[in-house]
């Protein structure tokens, strides 16, 4: 074995996994190599197989000191056992349902070696043995099938430089398929497989002889530019930017890129359209949600109103009385306007009574025999709303149907919300086309109730909906600004309000019965020492709050010191150290955790910014399963990576959620981030208390900054044409 330097092919048992680095996949393995059971330490990537599985390895022999001779596989892939023995062990190990170690030795004892044709070419012959009866056979059969065609495809995935865990997510995705789809077009594994980007797809690409200038590589290659243009929240770009983003990308003549981008046009993949002189490039299904909300609001608007009250004045006499308070005059105007327009926005800050409004609201609407049905765009947004109106609200998803396992889409028949009155919170979280869901999914009968804060940051989505439907003129809309008494007594409610008139926020003077406190400190690595403070002891001890459950801490940033994934990992070895853990690329994710769902998922049910808590964890099977509060998912090896650890979190992904203690870190090394908009949303998620960590020039910067990153859409103009 020793100095043999050709390729070599040993198949027989993985005994023991003995490092195995998960960003990467590589390992060291020890193989019990059939037929002579020789034990054998070979290091590569491996992926889809665990200790006591089958292998094929592929490799060559190195000697490396002090260690000895070891096998450096260029593929381990899972293998159909040959011998008795092995075809046993390989039907007792559990990997197909319903065939255990009794079964699998009768199996063995009436066919012998013969085994493996029988199950391959004469399953029906299985049946000859007792305790097996046809649909057993048909499932033992798809399984080995199913284990062929996998070995088989690993092998082509790796034999064209794909990663073993790469090939594995591939394989996961496209089944059997995999061969023809990849080489089609091994560009559709950055829009299809998560955590794929263009880059990896391309060089995917380039293995299989794609030249540069293709035009398949061009075209793909802008859709992946559009792509992160939208990731970055515009619903559209100016086509000159496109072009010249995409011809950095993809090192190509601009001559090829426009070609592209007509290519494109011409599939129906993108839409350029002109305005004010402009062309501007969208992805087709951001353009066809910016056109529904324009032909949604028209349709609502021109649709007369099921609800008629009349005389508002008494109306408004009654909430007065109802809720014992006196209303401001944009207070008394939005509760009228809720009872005669069509389609209105309330916006305003914390303490301005949207939810003492939205409660008399339904109320009156209620009295009146009308139905009101209620959502926001988050769990937590929802069950807050639940709990502020005594009445169910769901998430925007749920509301119209779009929930695991749904054929429908929003407006299907069947599907359409025929409640007289809708009413969303937190709108301003609310992005291009998810709204255009909304407006497909309702009446035209319905009268539409948009309440947020246009303060706050835009969406995560593409796209600014509620600031464009403002400032367009096109629907009424109420700016609350008047704070009730009790609100005022909150410095929380206090100081978001001086944040967004760019003044200084008070801070605590650390009394009993203080909501905003400031510490300063202006070595990072102070921040971060008082930041681990605060949350295991200072503000669990002082407030009775869960660590787990009632803080969380935000940063403008993901990287650097004090960014996100920095300050997780600290938390993380300080609240839950131990337990039972998964390393999916560089993020470690443990049993207790508390953690983020990172994008929509509509197959599991749950989307962007959903929070929950790992309770279980299988290393060997690599499962988990995560309470998202109204629901458990189960996550395994081809979703997982769509987790991150969350017990720190950005500002944006913060939004539409409400924390009872927030620990804002804010230092100088955040940079561009020190925005108003950025303070102000990051203080309006406290609920009880929030505490700022870092120093004073970072607080002074980012409340005098009013700088707010410009989104491209023309939803604002297509609704100005309405007006």
């Amino acid at each position: 074995m020793n100095g043999a330097q050709e390729d070599r092919e040993y198949e027989g048992v993985l005994e023991k996994v003995v490092f195995r680095r998960e960003e990467n996949g590589w390992g060291v393995v020890r193989i019990i190599a059939e037929p002579d059971m020789t034990p054998i330490t070979a290091t590569g990537t491996i992926f889809g197989v665990e200790a006591g599985d089958r292998v094929l390895v592929r490799g060559r022999w190195v000697n490396r000191d002090p260690w000895g001779p070891q096998l450096q596989m260029s593929s381990c892939l899972p293998a159909k056992p040959r011998t008795v023995q092995g075809i046993e062990e390989y039907l007792s190990s559990g990997f197909i349902r319903g065939v255990g170690s009794g079964i699998a030795r009768k199996l063995v004892e009436a066919f012998g070696v013969g085994l493996v044709d029988v199950i391959e070419k004469g399953p029906e012959r299985l049946t000859e043995v007792p305790g097996i009866g046809p649909k057993r056979a048909r499932t033992i059969h798809a399984a080995w099938k199913e284990l062929h065609e996998m070995s088989d495809i690993m092998i082509f995935l790796q034999s064209h430089g794909v990663s073993a865990a790469y090939a594995y997510k591939i394989f996961t995705f496209y089944g059997k398929d995999t061969p023809r789809i990849v080489q089609e077009n091994p560009y559709r594994l950055s829009y299809d497989i998560f955590g794929i980007g263009f880059r990896t797809a391309d060089r995917i690409a380039s293995g299989f002889g794609v030249p540069k200038d293709s035009p398949a590589r061009a075209r793909a290659g802008v859709a992946y530019a559009l792509s992160e243009i939208s990731e970055q929240g515009h619903a559209c770009c100016p086509l000159d930017g496109l072009v010249k983003k995409a011809v950095s990308l993809l090192e190509v003549p601009e001559l090829v890129v426009r070609e592209a981008v007509e290519g494109l046009r011409q599939e129906g993949q993108v839409v350029v359209e002109e305005a004010s002189g402009r062309p501007y490039a969208y992805l087709a299904f951001l353009h066809e949600a910016e056109k529904s909300i324009e032909e949604g609001l028209k349709a609502l608007m021109e649709t007369p109103s099921r609800i008629a009250v009349p005389n508002i004045p008494a109306v408004v006499k009654w909430f007065e009385g109802t809720y014992g308070m006196e209303l401001a005059g944009e207070q008394r105007e939005a509760l009228a306007a809720a009872l005669t327009e069509k389609v209105l926005v309330i916006t305003g800050g914390p303490g301005t009574g949207k939810t003492t409004l939205i409660r008399g609201i339904i109320e009156i609407v209620e009295r009146r025999g009308k139905s009101v049905a209620l959502c926001a765009p988050t769990g937590r947004a929802a069950k807050r709303m639940s709990e502020a109106t005594l009445r169910e609200a769901k998430t925007i998803h749920r509301l119209f149907g779009l929930q695991p396992g749904s054929a429908h889409e929003p407006g299907d028949e069947g599907r359409t919300l025929s409640a007289d009155m809708l009413i969303i919170d937190e709108t301003s979280m609310v992005d291009t086309l998810l709204f255009s869901w909304v407006l497909k999914g309702i009446d035209p009968g319905t009268t539409l109730i948009l309440v947020g804060d246009a303060d706050q940051l835009p969406p995560v989505g593409p796209g600014s909906v509620l600031l464009d439907i403002i400032r367009s003129g096109l629907v009424k809309t109420v700016r609350l600004t008047t704070i009730f008494r009790q609100a005022g007594e909150s410095l929380i409610v206090v100081n978001a309000h001086r944040i967004n008139k760019g003044l200084m926020p008070h801070a605590g003077d650390g009394e009993a019965g203080g909501d905003f406190f400031f510490i300063h400190r202006e070595n990072p690595s102070d921040v971060l020492d008082v930041v681990r403070e605060l949350v295991a002891n200072r503000i669990p001890g002082r407030f009775g709050l869960d660590p787990f459950r009632d803080v969380q801490v935000l940063s403008p940033m993901h990287k650097g010191l004090l960014g996100v994934e920095n300050l997780n990992l600290e938390l993380q070895k300080l609240l839950n150290p131990e337990g039972r853990a998964l390393t999916i690329g560089s993020r470690r994710l443990c049993e207790g955790d508390k953690v983020m769902q990172l994008r929509n998922n509509y197959d599991n049910g749950v989307y962007n910014g959903d929070m929950g808590t790992i309770l279980f964890v299988d290393p060997g099977k690599r499962i988990m399963d995560v309470d998202f509060e109204d629901r458990i998912v189960r996550y395994d090896g081809a979703d997982m990576d769509e987790l991150a650890v969350a017990y720190a979190c950005s500002i944006h992904k913060s939004q539409g959620n409400e924390y009872p203690a927030v620990v804002l870190v804010l230092h100088t090394q955040h940079g561009i981030m020190l925005q108003r908009n950025l303070l102000y949303t990051a203080v309006t998620r406290g609920r009880s208390l929030v505490t700022v960590v870092g120093n004073r020039k970072a607080l002074e910067i980012a409340t005098g900054n009013m700088t707010k990153a410009h989104r491209y859409t023309l939803l604002a103009e297509r609704l100005k044409r309405l007006v």
